[in-house]
């Protein structure tokens, strides 16, 4: 994808033209996570991949229709507290900034996985749950810009915003592309129960329909896609990881946050085809935006 415009064009053209406009295409996400990853190769491959797929887009007349980003983990930061004195990583920056540089020119957002989630089970002694969880705490206080958090999602969200503009893409809207919580998790991965995965998405969800920005910046309402629709049950690696949905791989709701389940447990799966006949996919996108994170790296051939 990175070195052939013909085969960017080509996906392009039968995995998202094809499909429009009777599916709502938002954007393309190039690759997930690249940079901050162990595979150095693509971190090169990054920057031309997503040049060919936006030029691919633009040519197709779609560039007001479908955005082309890349969504970043927190390792692309060499530290984010308090959140203005959030930084990317020196090793990073080299390859972030003419990304950057690129999205800045298509009007592109800066994409980042915000997930306190993660930040709770990897420190449990020192994060207070309530404060991961938008729950009554006493918050922290960012002496450098006089502003108080009351919840880690507005920290890693400005947090995203201060590393920008020290990188001098001040005008950047950061949208959050994953954030979630498991609803299970392995004997040593805190926090990881259902009532905390409730707690967490309906606290988002009323945050989120709010429309309000941040600390850092109030006028800009926060964007985010929750992690996960489902829960992944064949995903290798640690329980937490297969357990992030809203609903089980059935259709069932996971837990109860105000939306129905897609069909009982008992009844046979449908398919997304049945799925979308019904209806069952038209909740309040206007008040939350819902996805799966489907990477497209592997489909991308980065």
């Amino acid at each position: 994808m990175s070195t052939g415009e013909d085969r960017a064009m080509n996906w392009v053209k039968e995995n998202v033209q094809a499909f429009l406009p009777g599916t709502q295409i938002r954007g393309i996400a190039v690759g997930n996570e690249i940079l901050g990853g162990s595979d150095m190769e693509l971190w090169e491959v990054l920057l031309p991949a997503a040049k060919n797929i936006f030029g691919a887009v633009y040519r197709l007349g779609l560039k007001e229709i479908v955005q082309v980003s890349s969504p970043h983990s927190e390792a692309v930061f060499a530290n984010s507290y308090p959140p203005s004195a959030c930084i990317f990583k020196p090793d990073v920056v080299p390859f972030m900034k003419p990304l950057l540089q690129l999205f800045s020119q298509i009007g592109s957002p800066f994409y980042i996985n915000a997930y306190p989630f993660l930040a709770y089970k990897n420190d449990p002694q020192h994060i207070d749950i309530n404060y991961a969880l938008f729950k009554d705490n006493r918050g922290i206080y960012d002496a450098k810009t006089k502003l108080h958090y009351d919840n880690m999602f507005e920290a890693q969200v400005d947090a995203a915003y201060s590393a920008l503009e020290k990188a001098g893409f001040n005008k950047m809207e950061v949208i959050v592309s994953e954030t979630g919580w498991a609803s299970r998790g392995d004997p040593d991965e805190a926090g990881a129960t259902v009532k905390n995965a409730r707690t967490y998405n309906r606290h988002l969800r009323k945050r989120l329909i709010k429309k309000k920005g941040t600390p850092l910046r109030p006028k800009i309402p926060v964007r985010a896609y929750v992690f996960a629709l489902f829960n992944e049950n064949s995903k290798p690696g640690p329980t937490s990881e297969r357990n992030f949905g809203l609903f089980k791989p059935d259709g069932s709701i996971a837990y109860d946050i105000g939306f129905t389940g897609l069909v009982p447990s008992s009844a046979p799966p449908l398919s997304f085809k049945d799925i979308a006949a019904q209806g069952w996919l038209r909740w309040s996108y206007s008040l939350l935006f819902m996805a799966c994170s489907v990477v497209l790296q592997q489909g991308l051939g980065l």
